[in-house]
C-alpha cells in the first residue's frame, strides 16, 4: 500500500524527494479533487493530509477520520509546522472510539 500527500506545494514536493505521490491543494475545490482521486485508489492505503489543507474540508476528513473507510487519511503538519492548538492525538482516539488512552 502507498502514501498519498496532499496539501502545499513545500509538502508535496518534499514528500515526493522520498517517493510519495501527491497533490498541491489550493483552495477547497483542488483538496476535495485531490481526496476523491486518493481515495478511489487502490493501491493507496494512507492519505495524509495537511492541517491547513485539511481545515478546508474539514467535514470530508473528519467524516474518514471517525467513520469506517479505506485508505486512512492522517492530518500532518505543513512546510511551516503544526497549527495552535490542533486536537492531541489522545483525543482523537477518545472521539474515535469513546475511551481515553
Amino acid at each position: 500500500m502507498k502514501f498519498f500527500v496532499i496539501g502545499d506545494h513545500e509538502t508535496v514536493l518534499g514528500l515526493r524527494l522520498v517517493g510519495v505521490e501527491g497533490a498541491v491543494a489550493i483552495g477547497r475545490e483542488d483538496a476535495l479533487v485531490a481526496l476523491k482521486e486518493a481515495v478511489a485508489r487502490d493501491d493507496v492505503g494512507v492519505v495524509l493530509v495537511t492541517e491547513k489543507v485539511a481545515a478546508e474540508i474539514r467535514d470530508e476528513v473528519e467524516s474518514r477520520l471517525y467513520g469506517i473507510g479505506f485508505p486512512l487519511v492522517l492530518e500532518i503538519p505543513d512546510s511551516s509546522g503544526p497549527v495552535p492548538d490542533r486536537l492531541k492525538i489522545e483525543e482523537v482516539v477518545r472521539r474515535a472510539i469513546g475511551i481515553s488512552v
